[in-house]
Parts: structure tokens; C-alpha cells; sequence
């Protein structure tokens, strides 16, 4: 089953893209698909598909939305969204919010729970989301929605994938987002990420902007979450890397929406045959949005909140000679195949010291990227 698409777009149009600053991959077509990402690691070691795309999802334990593309088109640089869906037909969007998943009352709830249960158990953070359910009218290409974020996005970051090789349920649905959180790169024998943990909401007001950054970087909370994620991904890393350059201490690093403590993690790889989306799935799912331990923060999840499915997996593309790139499934939505719904996620990091009232405002604050770009 095929995603929306309007009969009029460009003949240029992506069924996968990601856009990033440094360079962009988009393709069209599939000449296959796999749902265990190990197999598809296996057909690009062994030379049986150029390149695979698309999405793991949070769970993962459940199936990948992998395809081998027919068509590959790579750019210096992000991508320029088509004038089709900038100021052609194709730029009509009329979004409506049709729900939420859980209430703000019982988010709070929520959260509050889980920090107790940090209190007196081993748990040391968890990664606690809220959805947005949204309706469109008329149906929405998900590409419109993909130009508006990477026209939206302070560094042109943007990305849209097919799920439907994940099966039934997500027949013909595409995940559209604008990450700014690499879960790793790999270029030749050089690995790099750059995670994300620690957030503050932007304001309008340089001056109060300018506050919440510094007291951000001082902030011992958000510095103890963003620890627990460089510790997962140093443990990660550090086998299968000769060196391994993590900084001390985080440095900020900013969406139009939000201001995020950021390490930037560059590795030599000891085995260099090793692909970008192995790599991916050795570090995935760190505690930047899931929590530590992950197998306990998993648990608690998966009892409070409804299925992420691919929110807060990862969206990447890996090629035969193992170079990649996968970011974070954060800032994203999931469009229906009949393009007249989706569902957007955000989520926070809880830890001990955390304050519920707090961590409700930094979901709403990250939920702006996808809104904005709605209209909403």
C-alpha cells in the first residue's frame, strides 16, 4: 500500500530523504525490504544491495522499516525543498489537533510516578513521551510536511521514510521529522555522534534566551541525564574503537525551539568493515530517550505509555562500503497512508531531581517543531 501522494507532485519527489547541513541522501523505488535490521547488515556486507534506508524502531524487539532503493541521489549540502511545495499546489496544508495521548493532568501523573520510583529502585532515568494526534484537511503529502520542517529548521535538518515494509499495521505510513540528534555516522574509518540530554525551552527574548542557556550548562540535573547517555555510548564505542574523543563536559547547542546540552563523540573504528547501521544498532536505544538501565527503563515505558512504534528509533541510510548515517526519531510524526491523520511524540528525561511541571513544559516546547511547521 503506497502513502499519499499527490498526483501532481514533482517526478523528483523522495519516498526517502534526509537532510542534514553537511550533505543529503534521497531515494525513490524499492527493489526490497527487510524487517531484522541484522539481515539487512548482512546484504550490505555482502555486497547484495548498494545501499538500505529507512527506520529501526523503538522496541527492539520489533520490526525494521528497511528498504534497498531503486534510485539514490546524494548532494553536497541539505536539501532544497521542490518550489511544488513551497509556493506551487502542493503547499496547501490545513492541520487540526484532534487529540492527546495522555492528558497533560495525567503526564504529570506520570511523571511524577516514575521520578519515586528512581527514588527507590536502581532505575537511574527514564525517557517518559506524550503524543499528539493531528488531522488534515484535505489529505496532506507527507513531503509537504518534510519541506516545511527542513525550511523550518535551523540547520536544515529534515528526513522522511516509508514504514510499510514494517508491516500491516504501518502499510503505506511515512515517519516525517527534523532531528538534530546524530545517533551515529560512520565515514570510512571515522565514527561519530552527537547525542543529546538536557533541555530547555528558547524564548523570544534574547535576554531571557541567554539565561536559559547558562542555567541550562550549570543546571546538575540535566548534566547528570546527559551522563548517563555519553556513559552508554562510551561503553558502546570503546570496544570496537582504536581511540575515542569524548570532551569532559557537554557544550550547548540550539533548535529554533530549544536549547539542548550536546557532546560531540569521534572515534578511529578498529574494524572498519563494520557498517553505519550495525553501529547504529549496537548503540541504539541510548538513555537519551529511553533511560538507564535500559532493560528497566524499557519496562516502565512499555507499562505507562502507548506503542512509540519508530518514535524514538532511528531514521538512516547505510551503503555497501559501510559508510552512514542514522539520527534520532525525535521531532517527528507518523502520517496515515490516506494522509488525513498523524500521530507527533515528545518526550523528557527523568531523573531524580526532576520537577513534573518542568518536564511537561519541555515536552510542549519540543512538540513546537512539528506543530509549527502544521501550522499549529
Amino acid at each position: 500500500m503506497c502513502a499519499h501522494r499527490d498526483p501532481h507532485a514533482p517526478s523528483s519527489a523522495p519516498d526517502f530523504l534526509l537532510s542534514r547541513a553537511h550533505g543529503s541522501v534521497r531515494t525513490q523505488g524499492t527493489v526490497g525490504s527487510f524487517t531484522d535490521p541484522w539481515s539487512a547488515v548482512e546484504a550490505l556486507r555482502g555486497g547484495e544491495a548498494e545501499m538500505v534506508v529507512g527506520a529501526i524502531p523503538f522496541d527492539r524487539g520489533a520490526a525494521a522499516a528497511l528498504t534497498v532503493p531503486e534510485r539514490i541521489i546524494r548532494e553536497d549540502g541539505p536539501l532544497e525543498p521542490h518550489s511544488y511545495y513551497r509556493f506551487g499546489p502542493g503547499s496547501v496544508l490545513n492541520a487540526s489537533v484532534a487529540g492527546i495521548d495522555p492528558s497533560p493532568e495525567v503526564h504529570l501523573e506520570r511523571v511524577r510516578a516514575a521520578i519515586g520510583t528512581i527514588r527507590n529502585t536502581a532505575l537511574n532515568k527514564v525517557v517518559l513521551a506524550r503524543a499528539v494526534d493531528i488531522a488534515f484537511d484535505p489529505a496532506v503529502d507527507p513531503r509537504l510536511v518534510a519541506a516545511r520542517l527542513i525550511d523550518n529548521s535551523f540547520n536544515r535538518d529534515g528526513f522522511i521514510t516509508d514504514l510499510s515494509p514494517a508491516g500491516p499495521a504501518h502499510a503505506g505510513h511515512m515517519l516525517v521529522g527534523s532531528s538534530p540528534e546524530v545517533l551515529i555516522k560512520r565515514q570510512g574509518s571515522t565514527v561519530t555522534a552527537y547525542p543529546l540530554a538536557g533541555s530547555a525551552p528558547r524564548s523570544a527574548d534574547r535576554a531571557v534566551d541567554d539565561a536559559a542557556a547558562r542555567s541550562l550548562s550549570a543546571s546538575a540535573k540535566n548534566l547528570e541525564e546527559h551522563r548517563y547517555v555519553i556513559d552508554h555510548i562510551r561503553a558502546a564505542l570503546t570496544p570496537l574503537c582504536r581511540t575515542l574523543d569524548i570532551p569532559e563536559t557537554p557544550e550547548l547547542t540550539c533548535t529554533n525551539e530549544m536549547w539542548h546540552l550536546a557532546t560531540p563523540i569521534t572515534g578511529t573504528l578498529r574494524d572498519p568493515a563494520g557498517t553505519a547501521l550495525e553501529l547504529a544498532l549496537l548503540v541504539h536505544p541510548t538513555p537519551a530517550i529511553c533511560g538507564s538501565p535500559t532493560d528497566a527503563a524499557e519496562a516502565l515505558i512499555a507499562e505507562a505509555e502507548s506503542p512509540r512504534g519508530f518514535y524514538a528509533g532511528a531514521v538512516g541510510w547505510s551503503d555497501s562500503s559501510g559508510d552512514g548515517e542514522y539520527m534520532v526519531a525525535i521531532r517527528c510524526a507518523e502520517v496515515s497512508a490516506d494522509g488525513r491523520s498523524a500521530r507527533a511524540w515528545a518526550g523528557g528525561g527523568i531523573v531524580a531531581d526532576s520537577d513534573a511541571e518542568d518536564e511537561l513544559e519541555e515536552t510542549t516546547a519540543k512538540l513546537r517543531t512539528i506543530m509549527r511547521a502544521l501550522g499549529l
